[in-house]
């Protein structure tokens, strides 16, 4: 398998969907509902670059929701920022409105925030498989970053229908994702 081509074909793809809108705005249902019962209070997303798909609205409103609790909860949001010497990433405090600045590879990132550790990670897909692998853009920043973080957050990979890949084939570093959500639901455990 070319995960090179494989990469910039789901890319292309996801690009070129003519109702990518549509399926974002299905996504974030789905990730509402999902994350409706769960415990944490500290969640790390991505900024969404390539088309993909845009977790940011949908953790504003759990971040808002969690302040409207009988007993409030102080939620909060983390974005990626790259170590560029040991190739891993922490996270950042974000929420609409801070100040950002441009990573290494022009993805805006928070600026001058504090250091946030997530219990739950959202990662996004390029693609994903069986078994709940996950194909990434092939810098491996995700799974170094989860062979330092303790404890190890829970993985969700959220992407697209049209990133399944029915015979993916995960690599022997490759770490199983606990979750993949899409636009149709829950992919991953099913």
């Amino acid at each position: 398998m070319d995960k090179a081509a494989l990469r910039r074909a789901l890319v292309e793809e996801r690009l070129n969907l003519p109702d990518r809108l549509q399926r974002a705005d299905l996504l974030q249902r789905v990730m509402r509902i999902w994350l409706v019962d769960r415990p944490d209070t500290v969640i790390g997303a991505y900024w969404p670059i390539k088309g993909e798909f845009d977790p940011l609205p949908a953790l504003h409103r759990w971040k808002e929701d969690g302040e409207l609790l009988d007993e409030p909860q102080r939620r909060r949001i983390g974005l990626p920022v790259v170590d560029k010497v040991h190739k891993t990433l922490t996270f950042h405090a974000w929420y609409p409105g801070c100040p950002m600045e441009e990573d290494a590879y022009g993805i805006p990132k928070p600026k001058d925030t504090e250091v946030i550790v997530p219990s739950l990670l959202f990662v996004p897909c390029v693609g994903y498989g069986p078994g709940g692998y996950r194909l990434g853009y092939g810098g491996g920043f995700y799974d170094r970053t989860l062979a330092t973080l303790q404890p190890v957050p829970t993985t969700v990979g959220l992407g697209f229908t049209h990133g399944y890949i029915d015979d993916f084939e995960a690599e022997d570093h490759d770490r199983a994702l606990d979750a993949i959500l899409n636009d149709n639901g829950v992919v991953w455990p099913i």
